[in-house]
């Protein structure tokens, strides 16, 4: 990655997290801290990685995106809004009643969606559909679908991921964000997953681990994934949960929580600021 497309991406992934605080903050209600920490992914993923355009948002030949932890919807959101599947201030009236965007993902009423999610462990499997799909209609479009941490203690996670590789499913990605915290504290207390990393080689993943707020890093992991044959690749991401936002970093309390307007405020000064730093 060039140092001008470094740039851009940083750029746009602020904008990202910006979006994602309005969003948060107008509905009261929300996921801020695994949104933050999965900015830069689905970022890159929609600005660099992904064969997606918004004029076409059903074209057949399209690559797939599966947020498997819906909650975090609102990154996601931003990223679509920013692409131009529609208006950014869609975003304000993010789980009003009537409106557009609601609390998890959903694939009939939202440009850009491919997939209705939020019950966790869920999402996997309809990635694992759509890539089965493509290899069946003898398609080259490639699926990707990212988890959370603490949605790997699902059991429908990893029926997903053996069949994922029964399957020789080589056009499946799935980026696990790794923040180590979960709603009920740090993953590690509640139900440890490590080695995650062996875990996934056992059933027969490739398996990548990087800084998944690094771009670098993430763009390395992206390009490894498209050479692998005849198995799926999983990218473990180490994160901070609440990137971006100081008070929001590493606190477990802000995985379902709406900053109040003073809080909102200072997140977007600290976004806002960071935002004229990368623009210069």
């Amino acid at each position: 990655m060039t140092n001008q497309e470094l740039l851009e991406m940083q750029k746009m992934a602020c904008k990202v997290r910006i979006w994602t605080i309005e969003g948060v903050f107008h509905a009261k209600s929300g996921h801020p801290g695994g949104s933050l920490s999965a900015a830069d992914m689905i970022t890159y993923l929609y600005f660099k990685e992904m064969r997606v355009d918004a004029n076409d948002p059903k074209n057949p030949d399209r690559d797939r995106f599966v947020l498997s932890k819906g909650h975090c919807c609102p990154a996601l959101y931003a990223a679509l809004a920013l692409k131009g599947y529609f208006s950014a201030e869609e975003i304000k009236s993010l789980r009003h009643i009537g409106a557009m965007l609601q609390g998890h993902p959903d694939m009939k009423h939202t440009p850009g969606v491919d997939m209705s999610s939020g019950s966790l462990g869920q999402g996997i499997s309809a990635a694992c559909g759509m890539a089965l799909a493509a290899k069946y209609d003898s398609k080259d479009y490639r699926v990707y679908a990212m988890l959370g941490d603490g949605e790997c203690e699902e059991g429908q996670v990893w029926e997903a991921a053996m069949f994922a590789s029964h399957m020789k499913l080589d056009n499946l990605c799935l980026i696990v964000d790794f923040n180590g915290l979960q709603i009920d504290g740090a993953v590690n207390d509640v139900a440890g997953l490590e080695p995650l990393d062996t875990k996934f080689e056992s059933f027969g993943f490739e398996v990548i681990k990087i800084n998944g707020n690094d771009f670098n890093e993430i763009e390395a992991a992206f390009e490894k994934a498209k050479t692998v044959k005849g198995k799926p690749t999983v990218i473990i991401a180490n994160t901070v949960k609440g990137k971006g936002v100081s008070y929001m970093e590493n606190q477990v309390g802000w995985h379902g929580k709406a900053p109040n307007a003073d809080e909102y405020q200072k997140a977007l000064d600290e976004l806002n600021a960071q935002l004229k730093v990368l623009e210069g």
